[in-house]
């Protein structure tokens, strides 16, 4: 994903916290608020394990993230890692993260109808 596209500020992040809606799984906990740029945050803390756990589980959003902004209407994402989230696998991660995307119906119109793998 490139540097553009990253939400770096705190004070960014807190009002997607703040104002933002969520949607939960088990492993991945995605937040959106609406604006005119796409920008994703990923949030991972100390909780889910050691520094090198942490920075799997925030390539693999990441890389994940980078795939599907294409598709994607225009935002501030932050997407925090529960603990679970250090032990799945990266499909399992892809397809959380793509489940929590459609519930919060956040693809654009022409990706509605796609069943993607």
């Amino acid at each position: 994903m490139q540097r553009a596209y990253r939400l770096k500020k705190n004070k960014h992040f807190q009002t997607v916290y703040r104002r933002g809606k969520s949607q939960a799984s088990k492993d991945l906990v995605l937040l959106y608020f609406r604006s005119r740029r796409l920008q994703i945050g990923i949030s991972v803390s100390k909780k889910v394990g050691n520094a090198v756990a942490r920075n799997k589980v925030k390539r693999r959003v990441r890389e994940i993230m980078r795939s599907e902004m294409q598709l994607l209407k225009p935002g501030w994402y932050v997407i925090a890692a529960r603990p679970g989230a250090a032990q799945a696998t990266f499909q399992g991660l892809k397809k959380t993260l793509r489940y929590l995307l459609r519930k919060h119906d956040l693809y654009t119109a022409e990706d509605k109808g796609s069943n993607r793998q």
